[in-house]
Parts: structure tokens; sequence; C-alpha cells
């Protein structure tokens, strides 16, 4: 069944908000602690979110808000498995949060004193404080960002091969 790139850049939008706002009813609920490392993968599936409006507002550039879609997609999938890392081998790394700041931290702190609701951060990276079959929510957000870009390879290379 094939989908048009419109009706795919608004399911990836839809799934993107809905991960959102799963982690961050789920750190609600829980009262679990969201870490810089956390709160920035929160910003990019809201930036995935945002790029696949674009790509169902501005059809004729669904190639383009692919490949940045793809690109925000590899940049999570890079944040949450620093994250994996972190939290099984905690001694063998250094804990994000110690130190000067960096770019992520900075963001991070930014977002934070503007929406403190949704991005404050007070937990530690390498906390597993929820775990569903055996993987925590670092694993799972990789495994989200993985489908995301997957999906947006698929789109972009779709894209080509009807031209």
């Amino acid at each position: 069944m094939r989908v048009s790139p419109r009706v795919a850049f608004g399911l990836l939008g839809l799934m993107a908000l809905g991960l959102t706002l799963a982690g961050w009813l789920l750190g609600e609920v829980m009262r679990l602690q969201a870490c810089p490392l956390c709160i920035f993968q929160r910003l990019l599936y809201l930036l995935i979110a945002l790029l696949a409006l674009a790509g169902v507002l501005l059809p004729g550039g669904s190639r383009f808000w692919g490949v940045l879609l793809g690109l925000t997609a590899a940049g999570g999938l890079a944040t949450a498995a620093h994250q994996s890392w972190l939290q099984y081998l905690p001694n063998a790394s250094m804990e994000c949060g110690f130190g000067e700041p960096t770019l992520i931290e900075q963001i991070v702190d930014w977002f934070g004193v503007h929406w403190p609701s949704l991005f404050m951060a007070t937990g530690f990276c390498s906390s597993r404080d929820w775990v569903f079959l055996g993987l925590s929510m670092a694993n799972w957000s990789g495994l989200c960002f993985l489908a995301f870009l997957v999906a947006a390879g698929l789109l972009v290379v779709g894209r080509s091969e009807r031209r």
C-alpha cells in the first residue's frame, strides 16, 4: 500500500507529538526526573513534528523535509545511544551535569527556564528509573528514533524513485 508523502509526514508528526506527550505524561504520573539528554530528545521529537508539519504544508519540498527529518532522527538516535551507554556503564563514563555545561545542556537549560513544566531537567542521565520489557526509556527512545530515520529514508528514496 502506497501512502502519499503528505499522509506519511502527517503520521510521522502525530507519532512524534504522541511520543513527546507520552514521555511527559509518564514522567508526571510516575514522578520521574528527566535528565538533560532526556529533555534534548524531547526537543528533537518536537523538531521532528515541526519538520513533518512542514512536509504536510509544503509538499513540493518533501525530499528536503525528509532529509532534515532524517538528520534530526539520526541526532536523536545518537543521543539515545549515548544515554543508554551512560546507563549501562555508569562508572566508565562521565555523568552529564557536572563541570562546564555542554551545548546540549545549555539548550536544555534555556528551554527549562522558559517552559519548566515541559523542559526542566533535574535527573541524572545514568538513572534507569523506568524499564519496560528490559529496556530503559532511553533504549525505547533510540528504537523510536531509528524508526523515524528509516521512515525518513523511505520518504526520500521513494520520492526520488517517482521522478
